[in-house]
């Protein structure tokens, strides 16, 4: 198969994007590349990642390929899973405490810092706005922290999630009981399991 040909399936298998990691990964040169993305017009948008024209920018997706630490939470979780009915004020970030985030402290980004065992602690993939795959906690791990966080949570967002965690057809409660235990949190979450279950 032509160099040329692999590039376009890379980026047809990546919904636009084309990302030097894979083209490394794929044995195709820089100079190869940097032909191929003259040809065809391709945009730079940040440094080693390449869109097609008809592709707008995925926000969440772009600064999961530069911050490979990086996991969704919070609102963006939230709505990400469909539990939330209004799209988040801004990103939400959890990374590994000891991370330097200072670069992704931007005006709409929040970090939070998790510790050893609670970073790792329910990550999944689903797919941002724009189709692409991207890392954020699981639904469980997503309401363990609203409640954790719930002070600092609009009335109506904290309500809404929870309304349709607790409605909705995908929740594992034996999982939500396990991460609060792990968590230590296990009887404020069975509080809020009662009131809105």
């Amino acid at each position: 198969m032509d160099k040329n040909d692999i590039l376009q399936q890379l980026i047809e298998k990546n919904n636009g994007y084309l990302l030097s990691a894979m083209v490394n990964e794929n044995n195709i040169s820089k100079a190869v590349m940097s032909k191929y993305v003259k040809e065809k017009g391709l945009e730079r948008i940040a440094r080693g990642i390449y869109i097609t024209d008809d592709v707008w920018p995925d926000e969440l997706y772009i600064m999961q390929v530069r911050n490979k630490a990086v996991i969704f939470t919070g609102e963006t979780a939230l709505y990400l899973h469909g539990l939330m009915d209004r799209e988040y004020s801004e990103i939400c970030v959890a990374v590994p405490t000891g991370y330097n985030a200072s670069h992704l402290k931007t005006g709409n980004v929040q970090v939070k810092y998790a510790s050893k065992i609670s970073y790792g602690l329910g990550v999944c993939t689903v797919p941002s706005t724009s189709g692409n795959m991207v890392k954020v906690y699981d639904r469980e791990r997503c309401i363990c922290d609203l409640i954790s966080d719930r002070n600092k949570t609009e009335v109506q967002n904290f309500q809404t999630a929870m309304k349709e965690y607790m409605s909705g057809k995908g929740k594992k409660l034996s999982r939500l009981v396990e991460y609060a235990e792990k968590l230590g949190m296990r009887d404020e979450v069975m509080k809020y399991v009662e009131v809105f279950g």
